[in-house]
């Protein structure tokens, strides 16, 4: 037998958006099949969900303080959820009410308000009296799930914040979904970063480094979303860096050569990095310091190569240890390994003294001019 809830409603239409602005009762959200939260997933981080994850405590404070004005009646949410559907839901406007049969056309999406819910879901369980509070909600209908993971992006970045790995995760999907599917319109400031990508192909190096088997960052980044991670340094931290100093107009090879190439050289490079430096534990160059170095000294280094006959790992290993042995002042020992253990000097180091450390390795880089035979770059 189906369960259909009739409740009062107003019909809202904002451009293409049509949403009903009700009240559902706390019963009516934990019939089955009600509602589901789309949750980004960190094991598949590329097509599965958006939503953050949820704090418990946050959501347990919610439900104490609920069942804590049960007896006085004085408990007051009047903060609305937001829930859509890629349905229609009739509406009767001779009364003004709509009605939902939840076989048809649940389960909605819980696009905000995910600890609300579960903080009205946990009150319940522990007095029933809950299940008549009534709590505001405004539903969107007709919306495909690639627009309301744009609404989640819009409602959570113009009223409040989410974690940054997750927006990476969204802005490099709707840049995936750019001129394929159809997508609302964009705040300005979430659109030119869609546009350009930037997220989209830095999170395909992070990935690719994270993922690979022969890789020396092999399950050492924390994705978003990933709380059980033990990696050294978070996808927004590795993402941010590669946009700031890899995807650069002066990176010879971004012009030259294709992604999974690009990939794949970066790869070598961190190749060439741990095989002089080591990659064992406790080191501090799989953390911030490492990443932030060895990322902006990245490009300097591409540009020498570009004139060597390729990009093979003993290649780069090979210039790099010149690197090393040729830098001098604040740079003296970073191409050694007990500069990077923990509590080593590399730990100790803020973004001017690594700014300087890169400069004295780019001035070492040129210290000496190779010539080698220009032709295609083997990797």
């Amino acid at each position: 037998m189906s369960k259909v809830i009739i409740r009062p409603a107003s019909l809202v239409k904002q451009g293409d958006l049509t949403l009903y602005a009700t009240s559902l009762r706390v019963s009516d959200l934990l019939i089955p099949n009600f509602y589901s939260i789309e949750r980004l997933d960190p094991e598949n981080a590329c097509e599965k969900g958006y939503q953050r994850l949820l704090n418990k405590s946050r959501a347990k404070k919610l439900a104490d303080y609920i069942v804590a004005g049960q007896e006085t009646k004085d408990a007051f949410l009047p903060t609305s959820i937001f829930i859509a559907t890629d349905k229609s839901i009739p509406f009767h406007p001779s009364n003004n009410t709509i009605e939902i049969n939840i076989d048809e056309i649940g389960p909605f999406n819980v696009v905000d308000g995910q600890h609300r819910v579960e903080g009205l879901k946990m009150a319940a369980e522990k007095d029933p009296r809950v299940l008549e509070f009534e709590v505001s909600v405004n539903i969107a209908i007709n919306l495909s799930v690639i627009a309301q993971m744009c609404h989640f992006l819009i409602v959570n970045t113009t009223q409040k914040s989410v974690e940054e790995g997750v927006a990476q995760r969204i802005r490099a999907r709707l840049t995936m979904a750019m001129g394929v599917d159809e997508t609302p319109n964009l705040p300005k400031w979430i659109l030119n970063s869609v546009q350009k990508g930037e997220d989209e192909k830095a999170l395909q190096y992070v990935d690719y480094l994270n993922n690979d088997k022969d890789s020396p960052w092999q399950n050492k980044v924390r994705m978003a979303n990933d709380e059980n991670s033990e990696g050294s340094i978070n996808q927004k931290s590795f993402v941010k860096a590669i946009k700031k100093y890899i995807l650069v107009a002066n990176n010879p090879i971004l012009s030259t050569e294709k992604e999974d190439k690009q990939h794949k050289i970066f790869l070598n490079y961190w190749k060439a990095i741990t095989n002089i430096l080591g990659d064992t534990e406790p080191t501090v160059l799989f953390k911030y310091n490492g990443v932030e170095l060895f990322c902006k000294f990245c490009v300097p280094f591409y540009n020498k190569m570009v004139n060597m006959p390729d990009y093979k790992v003993a290649t780069m290993q090979a210039l790099l240890e010149k690197v090393f042995e040729n830098v001098e002042g604040d740079a003296a020992g970073v191409g050694h390994t007990d500069f990077w253990v923990k509590s080593g000097t590399a730990s100790g180091l803020n973004t001017g003294a690594l700014s300087k450390i890169n400069s004295e390795m780019v001035k070492a880089l040129h210290k000496k001019t190779d010539s080698k035979t220009e032709g295609e770059k083997e990797v």
